[in-house]
């Protein structure tokens, strides 16, 4: 007999993988909630001079259009991040 209540299957890195989204491919309203929690992340460095909100997410929108950051998905923490394109292509 199977139990209904048991945890979700565990999966490790390899199995489930590290997904690359095109930002394109989401709405444009779903690409907006990311950019701004990712852009109003504490720590998040944007040089010697603080900058505004609104100037993060466009730095950060402009960023993903040129191919310099990228936006990838993990379905194991069901999480969004957006990393250096440099940094992911190297490390795949």
């Amino acid at each position: 007999m199977s139990d209904f209540h048991s945890a979700p299957p565990e999966y490790d890195d390899e199995e489930a993988g590290v997904i690359e989204i095109p930002y394109q491919g989401l709405s444009k309203d779903a690409l907006a909630g990311i950019v701004q929690e990712f852009a109003s992340r504490d720590g998040t460095d944007y040089g010697e001079f603080e900058c505004s909100l609104a100037d993060k997410i466009s730095q950060i929108e402009g960023q993903l259009k040129t191919g310099h950051l990228t936006l990838l998905f993990d379905p194991v923490s069901q999480s969004c991040q957006i990393v250096n394109s440099r940094d992911w292509k190297s490390n795949t």
